[in-house]
């Protein structure tokens, strides 16, 4: 309780000094300077300085546990460059560096798909909790929709209730979260990750949400970070390897504020779900909640080659105490040669499970989680396919609710903005290509086909070229 207060009191104390996502954006340059110098000491003594509170989470802290303040393992070594290693290496171990330098290639290419399909996915469908949810009624309605309109005012109800969740203008949430790619899968092979069991890559984020559909979100893991926000009218993210780009689409809110974080937004989300039926989920009998995004929505989120197939979702609401504890959402991409040739496939699936249920101010929220990614790519040649699967594991530390000064210039998108962007379903990067390659008969349509896709930007849910171990 103390550790609350104290959150508190220094958070609202920054507030008044300016505090806000945007000003972190401006200091990130800043404070990596500052944080470098940190280490100017070297083991100890009076030569190490303090590193400035940061108002993110800090991409270099390699165990995850601190967000801006003590040395992580493996800061000195990411604060003096890949380059200086290997130099060093060099010198000691010849024979050692090429393999060294794959392996650290193969780990740089797992974090960029991690976090180019987790970092910041979106919802399926536009949502406003302006608008007031349906009205509990049996006549004239379905009973797939009714039922599912009872099943949402239980959650709202077991959530904290809607006026209390109502009065919510603003909220800030910290957090840990853990990533890993656990194996990939061909035609005729089956690669695992042998070091998916040591806890993958350990990172941190903050997230800033702001009622009706305002949002900001930094997340860090392995010496990288993703931004991504959102103004009420444009949806947009930033990563180190691509820049900033906008989202295809009507504006969605964030998938990570389904994942137990916003009560309000969820039962907003689900309000055109259908009741499909029960299952058991960890040995809670739930009921599931159906949504599927609407034809004008996908073709919205179409672009050139790309077209968005479809995109559902669905609820997983406990019968014993009403809240959502697992979410699971796919959606189908299918991706067109400009060579006439056959399609690609590319299906993401991402399987959310909620846990650790603790009021906060009242309101319910899931303070741990974890999340199975799963992207299938097929189409083009028989027996082509690739399978990959990743893992995330999240944990709450901070919430606040109503914080003061938090205002609407908190959520002005970056002035670099590139347009022409597609959705969050394509990361067909040149460079990123199957090790095994096509077949010889169809090289010529794949690196058309390729030319075609290099430009494509995947969010959360998106597509990689990518061949793991």
């Amino acid at each position: 309780m103390e550790r609350r207060q104290g959150f508190f009191a220094a958070l609202r104390e920054e507030v008044a000094r300016g505090l806000s996502p945007a000003r972190a954006r401006r200091k990130s340059e800043a404070a990596d300077l500052a944080a470098a110098f940190r280490f100017a000491g070297g083991g100890g003594g009076g030569g190490e300085m303090l590193a400035p509170l940061m108002e993110g989470p800090d991409p270099e802290s390699g165990d995850g546990e601190g967000c801006g303040g003590g040395g992580g393992r493996g800061a000195r070594g990411r604060k003096e460059g890949w380059g200086h290693w290997v130099r060093g290496q060099l010198a000691r171990a010849p024979s050692s560096v090429a393999a060294a330098a794959a392996g650290a290639g193969a780990t740089r290419n797992d974090l960029r798909m991690l976090l180019g399909v987790m970092g910041a996915p979106l919802a399926p469908v536009q949502v406003c909790t302006a608008e007031p949810l349906p009205h509990l009624s049996v006549k004239d309605t379905p009973l797939e929709t009714s039922s599912a309109h009872y099943i949402l005012q239980q959650y709202l109800a077991a959530s904290g209730g809607h006026k209390l969740l109502a009065s919510v203008r603003n909220a800030y949430t910290m957090g840990k979260v853990r990533m890993v790619a656990t194996e990939h899968e061909t035609a005729g092979r089956l690669t695992k990750n042998r070091n998916a069991g040591r806890g993958g890559e350990p990172g941190r984020f903050v997230l800033w949400q702001m009622a009706p559909e305002m949002w900001y979100i930094e997340l860090a893991v392995g010496g990288s970070k993703v931004h991504a926000g959102c103004n009420g009218k444009l949806v947009w993210r930033h990563t180190p390897w691509l820049g900033a780009h906008a989202a295809k689409g009507p504006v969605r809110q964030l998938r990570r504020t389904l994942q137990g974080l916003d009560p309000l937004i969820t039962a907003s989300m689900f309000a055109g779900a259908r009741c499909i039926g029960e299952k058991k989920v960890n040995g809670e009998d739930c009921f599931i909640l159906k949504l599927s995004t609407d034809a004008e929505t996908l073709k919205a989120r179409s672009e050139g080659f790309a077209e968005m197939i479809r995109h559902v979702m669905f609820g997983y609401f406990s019968q014993r105490t009403g809240l959502l504890v697992h979410i699971e959402d796919s959606h189908l991409t299918r991706i067109q040669s400009n060579t006439g040739g056959d399609a690609i496939y590319w299906e993401t699936t991402i399987s959310s499970f909620m846990e650790d249920y603790r009021p906060v101010d009242g309101i319910m929220i899931a303070h741990s989680g974890r999340s199975v990614v799963t992207l299938f790519r097929f189409g083009e040649v028989a027996m082509s396919h690739t399978k990959t699967r990743m893992e995330e594991v999240w944990s709450i530390e901070e919430v606040a609710f109503n914080v003061p000064g938090l205002s609407m210039d908190c959520f002005i998108p970056p002035t670099d903005i590139k347009s022409g962007s597609v959705d969050e379903t394509m990361e067909l990067t040149n460079g990123e290509r199957s090790r095994a390659g096509p077949p010889p008969g169809h090289r010529a349509k794949v690196a058309a086909l390729e030319k075609a896709e290099e430009d494509k930007v995947a969010w959360g849910g998106g597509t990689i070229l990518e061949n793991h171990n």
